[in-house]
């Protein structure tokens, strides 16, 4: 059976991350070159930028502080030295390429966010047999994360009103019941509605309405990537 049209853009997705982050550190010309092309998929998908780098940068602060660590690496000639921290010229190379690898990565996996539909990509991953287990669990984490979220608001909600967010001590016991409260209502809840789905023959993955044909620019958009991908490492061969 042909592939789903929709594992396309998740194989150029996972073709372009995994080369990306396993460049040896310090090819800035290849880098420059993913760049490239990735600026050419944001102008064809009509992502407005502003929308695209607020996601990453939302993102990129989690991974801030491992990022800011590789700045202190040792080797190569000290710039500069206070006690036991210093930068060296070894430590600025890996942040740079760190940096470079990871906002590469993040803008290409938020541009496949944002221009396929969720019921699109857990398709694609069942074509590409990821396993049935993680598509369910990922499946229903975007479906209940709003009901989840909307419940432990109005259980916030509920312990300001009776006064027993007033003081820290008390604030972390009363936040601490509400997510244990929380985790087992998220049980029972998620049981009877595992249950409600598979007498409605529920297969694992959202239904989709309607699956597009397989076309000639998807493959060639995979192909076109291949190749800017080897391009990007070839400048390095000679």
């Amino acid at each position: 059976m042909a592939p789903d049209i929709s594992s396309y853009p998740i194989g150029l997705c996972a073709f372009f991350v995994f080369a990306t982050a396993l460049t040896v550190n310090g090819r800035w010309l290849t880098w420059l070159i993913y760049s490239l092309g990735l600026s050419v998929l944001i102008l064809t998908s009509r992502i407005t930028w502003s929308v695209l780098l607020k996601r990453v940068a939302i993102e990129s602060s989690f991974v801030g502080g491992i990022l800011l660590g590789t700045l202190f690496r040792g080797g190569g000639s000290t710039l500069w030295q206070w006690g036991w921290l210093r930068i060296t010229t070894e430590g600025l190379m890996v942040l740079g390429s760190v940096t470079s690898k990871t906002l590469l990565c993040l803008m290409m996996l938020n541009l496949l966010v944002l221009t396929t539909s969720i019921p699109a990509l857990l398709h694609a991953l069942k074509t590409l047999r990821m396993p049935s287990l993680l598509i369910a669990i990922i499946a229903s984490m975007y479906r209940y994360i709003a009901v989840l979220l909307e419940e432990f608001d109005t259980m916030r909600r509920a312990a300001v009103s009776r006064n027993l967010m007033s003081n820290p001590r008390g604030q972390r016991l009363v936040i601490g019941n509400m997510i244990g409260a929380l985790f087992i209502r998220t049980y029972e809840r998620g049981d009877r509605i595992y249950q409600a789905m598979l007498s409605r023959g529920y297969t694992g993955v959202p239904p989709l309405d309607e699956i597009p044909p397989n076309s000639k620019i998807d493959r060639w958009a995979l192909v076109s990537t291949l190749l800017l991908l080897l391009l990007g490492q070839a400048v390095y061969l000679q």
